[in-house]
């Protein structure tokens, strides 16, 4: 089989732009928060509306035999189930998620979570590229291939919207469409990255999450500081204590040395050679402030880093008050919640395709 790669690319492009975007536009407007993000979800609709988006598109593209279900599991965040069936043998399993991260701050003037901003070649709004556009990008791919008469095995498309809170319902849809999924030779997950577009990208390695919360009480209200500070214990200091424990403050490194595992010498040796392609590319990509320098200059050492070894980030405080809020006061509590990036030695059921997650307070 022969296929004119220009004319391929061509036409992607062309739908992209004319038709895609526009809907990428349209769901980076929905506040759709994970559900560990917004309680209320069913009540406020919004998930609703993103999925009822994503799913009057699908069934709008001219794709020989689709099949377009939305799935749903009493008490669940909903599902979008798509069937293509194929000409060659096998079968392939398109993974994708509609669910969004909160607002969270910092945003760079004229930039929102749900105002979606084009500028040039890049599409600014909270959700686009994690992941509302998988569920575009699989299906424009199989239209592509089917306008140049390319044959494909049947494909599967999982679109689920729990993905932020850690996958909790996917194993259960996964658990009632054993029988329609099948056994899959292939699994693609559209919820990654890639180092460039000058070559193509497979992800090999990578960590899952521990997420939690640290709150340490010392007082039933917050008081004068200069009564109590010296007989009242700081919560903070306690925090600080407890953190330390699980990581070494100078170096970042964990401590327990089962929130670690050993790192094959062939990802060692990948590693190195995805460091030689990308070279400092692995951290100027980050917006660093003036004077902050990676952990390590060593491009290899950072991609095991962040696919291999343990890591902790402090994702979130309760008990402070702003800085133009602050008196003279010693806190009632200090509260973190904790993302500790661990490797597991293996995955298990309740872990998401693409990343696993623990949540455990």
């Amino acid at each position: 089989m022969t296929w004119d790669s220009r004319s391929l690319q061509r036409f992607i492009d062309r739908q992209w732009d004319a038709e895609i975007t526009p809907r990428l536009m349209d769901y980076i407007r929905i506040p759709n928060k994970s559900p560990l993000f917004d309680a209320n979800w069913e009540e406020h609709g919004h998930m609703e509306a993103a999925v009822q988006l994503a799913e009057t598109w699908c069934r709008q593209q001219p794709i020989d035999g689709m099949r377009v279900e939305v799935v749903r599991l009493a008490g669940r965040t909903p599902l979008l189930f798509i069937e293509i069936p194929g000409s060659k043998p096998g079968s392939v399993l398109l993974y994708g998620h509609l669910d969004k991260q909160p607002e969270m701050g910092e945003w760079r003037e004229g930039l929102g979570p749900w105002e979606p901003v084009l500028e040039g070649d890049r599409l600014y709004g909270r959700g686009g590229a994690d992941d509302g556009y998988a569920v575009f990008a699989s299906l424009l791919a199989l239209r592509a291939l089917q306008e140049q008469g390319i044959p494909h095995a049947r494909c599967i498309l999982l679109v689920e919207c729990c993905e932020e809170s850690g996958s909790q319902d996917l194993p259960h849809y996964i658990d009632a469409l054993h029988d329609r999924i099948g056994q899959p030779e292939l699994v693609i997950c559209l919820d990654s990255g890639c180092g460039n577009y000058q070559q193509l990208w497979l992800t090999t390695s990578l960590r899952g999450a521990v997420s939690g919360d640290l709150s340490g009480h010392v007082l039933r209200e917050g008081v004068h500081s200069g009564d109590a500070s010296g007989v009242v214990p700081s919560s903070f200091r306690i925090a600080r204590t407890l953190l330390s424990r699980l990581e070494n403050a100078d170096t970042g490194a964990i401590a327990p040395q089962f929130c670690a595992m050993p790192i094959p010498e062939s990802r060692k040796v990948q590693a190195h050679h995805a460091a030689q392609v990308l070279g400092t590319s692995v951290f100027e990509r980050f917006p660093f402030e003036s004077g902050t320098l990676p952990v390590s200059e060593d491009p290899a050492e950072l991609i095991l880093n962040r696919t291999w070894r343990p890591a902790l980030s402090v994702t979130g405080v309760n008990g402070m008050p702003a800085l133009v809020e602050a008196g003279n006061t010693l806190r009632a509590y200090t509260a973190l919640r904790l993302s500790l990036r661990i490797k597991c030695a293996s995955m298990s059921r309740s872990c998401s395709p693409n990343k696993c997650h623990t949540t455990r307070k």
